[in-house]
C-alpha cells in the first residue's frame, strides 16, 4: 500500500513570519490614524468607491496577516488549531477597526453643553 506524503506548505521561515505577524498591525494602525486625519473616506467624487477600495485593502491585508500567523511555526499547512484560532481573532479584529475607522466621529460639544 503507498501511503501519500504529507502536505507541508512553507512560504516563509517562521522567524520572518513571527517578525511580520507582530509589525505589520502597527503599521496598520499608523495609517489608519493618518488616514482618519485627512478624512480620506470622506473625500473623493464618490466616497463609496472609496470606502470599497479602503475595504478591499483590509481584506487583502487581513489574509497576508492570517497567513503570517500561521506561518509561525515554520509551516502554512499543516497548522496548529491555536494558531488558526489566534489568526481568524486577529482578522476578526481587523475587521473591527475597519468599521471603526468608518464611523462618523461626534459633534464638537459647545461650551454651552457642559
Amino acid at each position: 500500500m503507498v501511503y501519500p506524503a504529507p502536505l507541508r506548505v512553507v512560504l516563509i521561515d517562521s522567524a520572518t513570519a513571527a517578525t511580520l505577524a507582530q509589525v505589520l498591525p502597527l503599521l496598520l494602525l499608523s495609517l489608519m490614524v493618518e488616514l482618519r486625519r485627512v478624512e480620506l473616506h470622506r473625500r473623493g467624487h464618490n466616497v463609496k468607491l472609496t470606502r470599497t477600495l479602503l475595504g478591499v485593502f483590509f481584506v487583502a491585508f487581513g489574509v497576508v496577516e492570517t497567513v503570517f500567523v500561521l506561518s509561525i511555526d515554520g509551516e502554512l499547512i499543516p497548522f496548529t488549531w491555536s494558531d488558526l484560532i489566534a489568526a481568524l481573532s486577529i482578522f476578526a479584529l481587523l475587521a473591527l477597526l475597519f468599521i471603526l475607522s468608518l464611523l462618523e466621529s461626534p459633534a464638537p460639544r459647545r461650551r454651552d453643553d457642559l
